[in-house]
């Protein structure tokens, strides 16, 4: 088990120039992570189990070049190949955060290519895929000036200098499952970093994830500002219990491919994590009019078919409608002819389980 210490880096060589390329999907909690402890190391309140997507992903590309002065973080930041100003704070923030672990960072400096294989602005979270590309970037200069590193070692950090940018971006970095936050089910859990849920029954292996674009616009509130009114929250104590427990079921439901009982776990989580924005203080409420119309379809459509498909929700008002992949002709079919009229411009996005992070450039 690595703690924050072994991420530390105290020995490590130089190197002129590199560069190097990695795709970072999107992912999807089954148990949601909703609360951070206030330490401001983004340690989550409770832990939380997602499913890694494959089709949603950032593409970060980044060259490096060794310079003299080695007083500041210097970085250009391209997305879609043109320059982003307003992306640049929170890469600064981010380089900030992780320089303890990664000292070698005001060394070089950094051209920064990015973009992603869905829509800009479609209502999907792209701080996890984005910092989750960027930290397996960030790891593979680590592994060109360290050789020594081990496959593990390389992985497990880039996921904990991932969560520094983005909490959940850490369960970005591998697949098909992965939990993060320390819990008694899984071996190994950890708030630092997440970690790869490898039990999974053939039931779940190719899971479907159809995202329909309820509302593309921003947010009506942050995620940061979300988590901290946890902080207080009259329901808090009881919720990180029952995301425990929740834990505990699902994982031996993943194990033994019973969907019946996942779908049970998954919508009630979703309704939960909405629950809870519902009543902090202020209050607030992300679902729309579309969201809950949807749901109702869903409902409607198992109740009468038996085919096991589910919704869940993230922060916001998109749906993802999950289900396995040999209902895949029925399900979409019903998606085109009942649901995608709920979508903004009728926009929906098909996507299923993938294996996390690839490389595709290392020069």
């Amino acid at each position: 088990m690595f703690t924050e210490q072994d991420f530390i880096l105290s020995n490590y060589s130089s190197i002129d120039k590199a560069s190097f390329s990695w795709s970072a999907p999107s992912n999807i909690a089954l148990v949601k992570y909703w609360g951070k402890k206030d330490n401001g190391e983004q340690i989550p309140a409770n832990p939380s189990i997602s499913f890694t997507l494959n089709n949603c992903k950032t593409i970060t590309s980044v060259e490096i070049v060794k310079k003299e002065n080695t007083s500041n973080f210097t970085f250009d930041l391209l997305f879609e190949g043109q320059p982003k100003e307003d992306f640049k704070p929170k890469i600064q923030k981010f380089l900030e955060r992780i320089e303890k672990f990664c000292p070698y960072l005001k060394e070089y400096h950094f051209t920064i290519d990015t973009k992603n294989t869905f829509p800009h602005s479609s209502g999907i979270a792209s701080s996890a895929s984005g910092m989750a590309a960027l930290a397996m970037n960030i790891m593979s200069l680590e592994k060109a000036i360290n050789p020594a590193i081990s496959d593990d070692y390389f992985y497990a950090k880039a996921s904990f200098l991932a969560r520094l940018g983005s909490g959940s971006a850490c369960r970005s970095v591998k697949g098909e499952v992965v939990a993060w936050g320390e819990n008694k089910t899984i071996e190994g859990s950890s708030d630092l970093f997440g970690v790869e849920f490898d039990l999974l029954h053939e039931n779940f292996k190719h899971f479907q994830d159809t995202i329909l674009l309820v509302d593309k616009g921003e947010k009506q509130v942050s995620s940061t500002v979300g988590h901290n009114l946890m902080h207080g929250h009259p329901y808090a104590e009881k919720r990180f219990e029952q995301a425990h427990e929740n834990i505990s079921l699902l994982v031996d439901i993943l194990k033994i491919g019973n969907v019946a009982e996942f779908i049970k776990i998954v919508e009630s989580e979703a309704l939960t994590l909405h629950a809870m924005m519902m009543t902090s203080m202020p209050y607030f409420i992300l679902m729309k009019p579309n969201t809950l119309e949807i749901i109702n379809k869903i409902w409607k459509f198992r109740a009468e078919t038996n085919i096991p498909v589910c919704f869940t929700l993230d922060a916001g008002a998109n749906v993802h409608v999950l289900y396995p992949n040999n209902g895949k002709e029925q399900v979409l079919q019903f998606i085109q002819s009942e649901l995608v009229g709920y979508c903004q411009n009728g926009q929906y996005i098909c996507d299923e389980i993938g294996n996390g992070s690839q490389l595709i450039i290392n020069n």
